[in-house]
């Protein structure tokens, strides 16, 4: 491999790590109360600085903080599989309707759990958001098969995500009192309200499915040559295909159990880390996509927290708005080419 281009990969990797590092900071640190970065160091060594500095890291800050990083990576590294699997720079959970599918489905367990007063687990949400988003996948992928042209199977995932809001509007509408501010919060998308409990079970999720679909990076960069090269290297098509279905369908379901749907990201980031690496490589474009994604959040979120404080914005509205120019820049470079 070129020097150059190792060295690229090199700086590439390190602007990534720097950035997670950065804004993770930043999001413990800052707030409608400040914590200096010395008390979050005691902290780490098991010093208490102040009870209420102490409580507000430890159960708001860190686990909102450790969710952002987990659930944004694998938000990204989900766009990215889609982008590969239908060839469409554009294609991702939130604009596909996988995001939406989740949502309702999330939307009708909660209900159903709440009439009854029942608590609604965190397994269980991710299963309802996993069985929604293959759903919605499903219906994606029977469009495909009847349309030639990638811009129709975009509006599809567009419609697809329309039915599906529309569905939880429904739900919404006829839930009570109590059950509406639940959903209605949740349903904007928003990573507060984060636990230990829940940081460990996405943590466990997310990393055991990025790690099986970072094994798959040969099968992928040889399937993104063209399906005659990827069987005349071995490569099991239809197996491969439902590995990527399946994946992206996981990380988009954890993404929206926990935090509910989030636009942009999914395009965006994986956009922005093809520029900065230059390559679309499996082996290299996983674990950058899911960094790139985790910066591209925590910087979201912190403006979401802190832009017109103590009212917090819904995470969506931040990364529309930085991520809906750059999917207008794809499209209009694309048209240009």
């Amino acid at each position: 491999m070129d020097s150059n281009r190792v060295r690229r990969y090199q700086i590439a990797f390190f602007i990534l790590a720097a950035g997670v590092v950065l804004f993770l900071i930043l999001n413990i640190c800052i707030g409608s109360v400040r914590i200096s970065l010395t008390d979050v160091v005691w902290a780490a060594l098991g010093q208490k600085s102040s009870e209420t500095a102490d409580r507000i890291l430890w159960n708001i800050r860190l686990p909102r903080a450790a969710a952002v990083l987990i659930l944004g990576g694998a938000l990204s590294l989900a766009g990215y599989l889609l982008q590969t699997f239908f060839n469409n720079p554009i294609a991702g959970p939130f604009v596909l309707g996988i995001s939406s599918g989740a949502k309702m489905t999330v939307a009708l367990v909660m209900v159903f759990f709440m009439e009854r007063g029942t608590r609604v687990t965190a397994a269980a949400m991710i299963l309802a958001a996993f069985a929604g988003a293959m759903l919605s996948m499903g219906f994606v992928l029977v469009t495909a098969r009847r349309m030639n042209h990638m811009s129709m199977l975009i509006v599809s995932g567009i419609m697809i995500g329309y039915i599906c809001s529309a569905i939880t509007e429904l739900v919404v509408t006829f839930a009570n009192d109590a059950q509406i501010v639940n959903l209605h919060n949740w349903s904007r998308g928003s990573f507060s309200g984060m636990t230990w409990e829940n940081v460990e079970l996405m943590t466990v999720v997310v990393f055991l499915t990025v790690f099986a679909v970072f094994l798959m990076s040969k099968p992928l960069s040889a399937y993104q040559m063209g399906d005659a090269y990827a069987k005349n290297v071995g490569v099991n098509l239809m197996l491969l295909r439902v590995c990527i279905v399946i994946f992206s369908s996981i990380l988009s379901a954890c993404i929206v159990a926990f935090a509910g749907p989030i636009s942009f990201v999914g395009i965006a980031a994986p956009h922005l880390v093809k520029k900065i690496l230059n390559t679309t490589e499996p082996i290299l474009m996983i674990p950058a996509s899911f960094l790139g994604g985790s910066v591209f959040c925590l910087f979201c979120d912190l403006l979401a927290r802190t832009m017109f404080a103590p009212t917090e914005l819904s995470i969506s509205t931040v990364t529309a708005i930085f991520g809906a120019p750059i999917v207008l820049w794809i499209l209009i470079k694309r048209k240009k080419t």
